[in-house]
């Protein structure tokens, strides 16, 4: 007999703590780490996070027994990603802290954070989706989904500017609608899988007061390395695939070249565009 379609989800939200996109990004340290002293939850997590809990929503919720947990890894600053995803709605919190993720790639967070859902596979019951966003504004390499569902071995729907629950050929599911630059594509993927959305899927919601004041009641779980088996040169930077040579401070922005026009303006903005290589 085929799996019912209105089951409850078990739904993990994957945030993150990143440098606010309104002050310039700096790097810090011998290894030019990122400096995250002016840090939120990522602007472009908000829509996994939405795209979740209208998906447990529509099948009735935390009474009707759906989840929406919401995960971080980082520093102890990175606990404020999942305070405001609970105060958005996520029902929980996981929180992977360990001083040797720090300096962890694209690699080694994907391996942390399938170690995380498998340890959340073993002692929360198994978990149907991950969804995240399209990428995270710091790193911007939008690596992080792909990697995850091929370590955990689910099927993967990435760059969802559309999603719905569907029965697929294979059971229980979702479709997506993936838009490319010229073209829109349907895809299809059944439970488990690993899910990233696009700034289109959806419109997040904002944290109320009510929700504030529930966040404070909401479990949060803080995990180590050590509780979810990864060795710790596996990630950080001893187990990093990449790393950052050197770095420097951005020069700062010349005065731009200035055409006064004398009546042969046109001309001399055509022989600048054509020295420039750009006409």
């Amino acid at each position: 007999m085929q799996e019912s379609a209105n089951r409850p989800l078990n739904i993990v939200v994957l945030v993150k703590h990143v440098p606010d996109t309104q002050f310039d990004r700096q790097l810090a340290g011998p290894d030019h780490t990122l400096d995250r002293s002016e840090s939120i939850l990522s602007e472009l997590d908000e829509y996994a996070l939405e795209a979740a809990l209208q998906l447990a929503e529509e099948r009735g919720g935390e009474k009707r027994g759906n989840s929406v947990t919401a995960v971080t890894m980082g520093p102890s600053a990175a606990a404020n990603a999942v305070k405001k995803s609970l105060q958005i709605g996520a029902y929980k919190g996981v929180h992977l802290l360990d001083d040797a993720l720090a300096g962890s790639d694209a690699a080694g967070t994907s391996l942390a954070l399938a170690a995380v859902v498998n340890h959340l596979n073993a002692t929360a019951g198994p978990v149907d989706l991950v969804i995240t966003g399209m990428a995270s504004t710091d790193g911007e390499t939008s690596l992080v989904p792909a990697q995850l569902a091929e370590r955990l071995g689910y099927a993967q729907l990435t760059f969802a500017s559309e999603l719905e629950a569907a029965n697929t050929a294979s059971g229980p599911g979702l479709r997506a609608r993936r838009d490319g630059d010229s073209y829109s594509e349907i895809v299809e993927a059944p439970f488990p899988a690993v899910v990233s959305v696009t700034d289109q899927a959806n419109e997040p919601r904002y944290p109320n007061f009510r929700g504030i004041m529930a966040a404070k009641k909401k479990p949060v779980t803080v995990l180590s390395l050590q509780e979810i088996g990864v060795d710790s040169a596996q990630v950080g930077k001893a187990g990093a695939w990449t790393s950052v040579a050197a770095s420097a401070p951005r020069p700062a922005r010349g005065q731009g070249t200035i055409i006064t026009d004398d009546g042969n303006a046109g001309v001399a903005l055509v022989d600048y565009l054509a020295s420039q290589k750009l006409i």
